[in-house]
């Protein structure tokens, strides 16, 4: 993935992926609901997703679809903090989250699980 969004624009996709393909007005509710945005402000975002390829709009009634998936910013953001903050690293980044936090027997189980899929890739 090439493109690169803001939190704020994240908001406007997460109601996308969270509801799948919906009108402008809908986002604008649901936004405004959540986090008190106005029309305005979610157009505007709307319209900065639909410029960077993230969101295709289409008639009638301004209906938005994502054009990319959510797994995929997932990827592309955790690939750029790994890189950004943990020069590369993901060992780096795994001490960092795991670091001082007590994990239960589960957690640690689910952990090893995950690993071990790795391994057999």
């Amino acid at each position: 993935m090439s493109v690169k969004l803001f939190d704020s624009e994240l908001k406007v996709m997460n109601v996308l992926w969270r509801e799948g393909d919906c009108t402008a007005k809908y986002i604008a509710g649901i936004l405004n609901r959540e986090i008190g945005w106005n029309k305005n402000t979610t157009y505007t975002l709307i319209k900065r997703c639909m410029k960077k390829g993230a969101i295709e709009r289409s008639e009638p009634n301004f209906m938005c679809r994502a054009l990319i998936g959510k797994e995929e910013v997932q990827e592309a953001e955790t690939k750029d903090l790994v890189n950004r903050l943990y020069d590369g690293s993901v060992d780096k980044l795994f001490a960092a989250l795991l670091g001082g936090k007590e994990l239960s027997g589960e957690q640690i189980l689910r952990l090893k699980e995950i690993v071990r899929d790795m391994e057999e890739r």
